[in-house]
């Protein structure tokens, strides 16, 4: 089965920590980007992070200096390190995976709840 196991959310502190991680599990197709989305309750799903298979990273301008999006090629993994979490980055997060053809793969969605 091809899918996308997310893990690493739940509930900190304003000022605390939480990392995501979502691995791919039976995807035979090369993947080029994967990353990260949220989306709060009423509103769209908005774009966190991405990282291209070579590295490269792009960010919201929201969460630019306090979120690091990391991947490792052979496991096919995708890493979310969130530091100096703020009650606004409430959400339900997504793992996105966009292969080189055909259909993106997306997560179940993990919550991270941040408290004031």
């Amino acid at each position: 089965q091809e899918q996308l196991v997310e893990s690493g959310g739940g509930l900190v502190q304003a000022g605390g920590s939480l990392r995501l991680s979502c691995a791919a599990s039976g995807i035979s197709r090369a993947i080029d980007t994967m990353g990260w989305y949220r989306q709060a309750p009423g509103k769209q799903r908005d774009l966190v992070a991405t990282i291209t298979r070579g590295g490269t990273a792009n960010y919201a301008d929201s969460v630019k200096g306090r979120f690091t999006i990391s991947r490792d090629n052979a496991k096919n993994t995708v890493y979310l390190q969130m530091n100096s979490l703020k009650p606004e980055d409430t959400a339900v997060y997504y793992c996105e995976a966009r292969p080189l053809f055909g259909a993106d793969y997306w997560g179940q969605g993990t919550q991270v709840t941040v408290s004031s």
